[in-house]
């Protein structure tokens, strides 16, 4: 279960210009989960969700110590879109009804960075 919540996260050069955003961070004592969140996801947000979390350690170093997952979420998920953020390690989330559910496969394995 996660301890904590972070929102809205902003990373900026030494110019104060922005390098990295990310959506929500979910944490707990030793994990971290950079979510992506969309009203309709595409490949496009999930390839710049894993160069995201590529650099997320050096953007936000106040989390180099968690082990980093990563996942997208979405109110749209096209299936072929939530199979390839599957195939790339990251955790699928998706508005069903009232809930969110995980769309990953039984055997899914989280990539860590």
């Amino acid at each position: 279960m996660p301890r904590a919540f972070q929102g809205n996260l902003s990373a900026y050069d030494d110019s104060g210009q922005v390098i990295a955003e990310v959506d929500l961070v979910a944490l707990n004592a030793q994990v971290a989960v950079a979510v992506e969140c969309k009203s309709h996801l595409s490949v496009d947000d999930v390839n710049e969700h894993l160069e995201r979390l590529a650099q997320f350690k050096q953007c936000f170093p106040r989390y180099r110590e968690y082990q980093l997952l990563g996942a997208v979420a979405g109110m749209v998920v096209p299936d072929q879109v939530g199979r390839y953020a599957d195939r790339k390690g990251l955790f699928v989330l998706a508005q069903s009804g009232q809930a969110l559910e995980i769309r990953n496969d039984a055997g899914f394995q989280p990539k860590t960075w």
